[in-house]
């Protein structure tokens, strides 16, 4: 399965599409929610995308490389593992909390409504992301920074981030940054 290269127009609908996905979820938006956001006629979305299960797939295939872009162009040139930690504990928070979220967010709750090879063609993507973590924490688990199993210690800190789209507010007076540091000095349980 395939999805074509975005255009700017496309890249537009996927942006819409994530907003309602994230709204009102993948399986209560209509065909006909997403056309009217989009100033098109029904059929005329068909015209970008070759069906609602595609649109879904294109959003999500958009927050996870544009987090997996994201995490690599923040730790790129950071050697040390707990500054690399933090960058992307940061990370991760920003692309679920930031200006762009609405896609990452979808990612991680709509993955139940893709269709079978619509997962397969996503595994890669997730797959990537979730490594280019365990590498790090690899590397902290060697330096005895971190204890535990790496592919567990991955799950339970990406999984403890993603939770935070249930109860974090950044409007409430704790910045995005400020909860990773928090979070990081729970893991650590030292400042950096």
């Amino acid at each position: 399965m395939t999805i074509p290269k975005p255009s700017s127009r496309r890249k537009e609908l996927i942006s819409i599409a994530a907003s309602l996905f994230k709204k009102h979820s993948f399986d209560r938006t209509s065909v006909r929610m997403l056309a009217a956001a989009c100033n098109l006629k029904s059929g005329s979305l068909f015209h970008h995308f070759k069906d609602k299960q595609e649109i879904l797939m294109a959003v999500i295939e958009d927050g996870l490389s544009t987090s997996l872009q994201q995490i690599k162009k923040e730790t790129q040139h950071i050697e040390n593992t707990q500054e690399q930690l933090l960058a992307l504990i940061t990370c991760h928070l920003n692309n679920i909390h930031g200006d762009k979220k609405d896609a990452h967010i979808v990612s991680i709750t709509e993955w139940k409504f893709l269709s079978d090879p619509a997962k397969e063609h996503l595994i890669n993507c997730r797959d990537e992301y979730e490594q280019y973590w365990q590498h790090i924490i690899e590397k902290a688990v060697d330096e005895k920074l971190l204890l535990g199993d790496p592919n567990l210690t991955r799950l339970f800190i990406i999984g403890s981030l993603n939770w935070t789209i249930q109860w974090f507010q950044p409007s409430r007076g704790l910045s995005v940054d400020n909860l990773a540091k928090q979070f990081y000095q729970t893991l650590f349980q030292q400042p950096l």
